[in-house]
């Protein structure tokens, strides 16, 4: 059972209604937000808590098991507090979130319902829908080895022990051109055959984009070296910009063979049968 302060069992006790949510983020790299429903802003447990916003919450229940519930938070894109720049940059990923309950007539008297994460984010005109993940729901996240044809190993880490340093699988390239909110023209890796960056990892290292991340969804050599991301950077590339961008794996056992000769290290495993053998029917005479 939660314990009340004094001042806000009074004003729950009163009928009164000067209650307010307020919603606390903190990004992964350290920058809080913090908004509140309130049309005044809101200093509660040493954090201003602004207005400008137009945040809502929706209703939130508690469900027994790990899934997702339903509770979400919506609020308006500003360049002030919530960039929809920094929402494509990913900087909203996982962000920690705290949901207080506080008195706007007396902020010193609040309760801290829940703290959560943020989920999926969804935008439409002009303002953002995000959803809060329980701190339970990380139980639910599948742990450990996988049991698959295919290799569990993150491309170069200590379990796949393929050297991604080595000028072989990581080029050094800059944009010559952008073709589209995720399409680059590049400079610098003619050297690579068509599809050796297709699902490697791309990091810009100079420029508006500098610390950006992202997965590369195909690499062609159709006049001039392409790659498609699976993410748009947060600002349009533009010709100079440097980046780094690593060879891809698919996680086959062929392709870590033949293409890596890293077969020793490969950490699937290929000859598990597969559903069509598990659901096979005997036939008479062994067919």
């Amino acid at each position: 059972m939660r314990e009340l302060s004094a001042g806000l069992a009074a004003s729950l006790a009163s009928g009164v209604t000067t209650l307010a949510r307020c919603w606390r983020i903190t990004r992964r790299d350290g920058v809080v937000i913090a908004l509140t429903e309130h049309d005044e802003d809101l200093g509660v447990d040493g954090t201003l808590f602004r207005a400008a916003s137009g945040v809502a919450g929706s209703e939130d229940a508690s469900a027994l098991g790990f899934a997702v519930g339903g509770a979400e938070m919506s609020a308006a894109l500003t360049s002030e507090l919530i960039d929809e720049a920094d929402l494509d940059a990913g900087r909203y990923d996982g962000a920690g979130i705290e949901l207080i309950l506080a008195d706007w007539s007396a902020p010193s008297s609040f309760l801290r319902l829940r703290r959560a994460s943020l989920g999926e984010v969804r935008r439409s005109e002009g303002r953002f829908t995000a959803e809060l993940r329980s701190l339970a729901s990380a139980l639910n996240v599948v742990r450990g080895r996988l049991f698959t044809a295919g290799c569990d190993a993150d491309f170069g880490d200590g379990r796949c022990k393929v050297a991604l340093a080595a000028p072989a699988y990581t080029g050094h390239g800059t944009v010559s051109a952008a073709e589209g909110p995720g399409l680059i023209v590049a400079a610098g890796l003619d050297a690579y055959a068509a599809g050796w960056f297709a699902q490697g990892r791309l990091a810009f290292t100079g420029g508006a984009n500098a610390g950006f991340a992202t997965e590369v969804k195909a690499h062609t050599l159709a006049g001039g070296v392409r790659l498609e991301l699976w993410q748009r950077p947060p600002d349009t590339p533009l010709p100079g910009e440097s980046f780094t961008v690593t060879a891809g794996c698919d996680k086959r056992f062929e392709t870590c063979r033949d293409r890596f000769a890293n077969s020793l290290n490969f950490r699937g495993f290929p000859d598990m049968p597969g559903n069509d053998a598990v659901l096979r029917v005997a036939l008479p005479g062994g067919q």
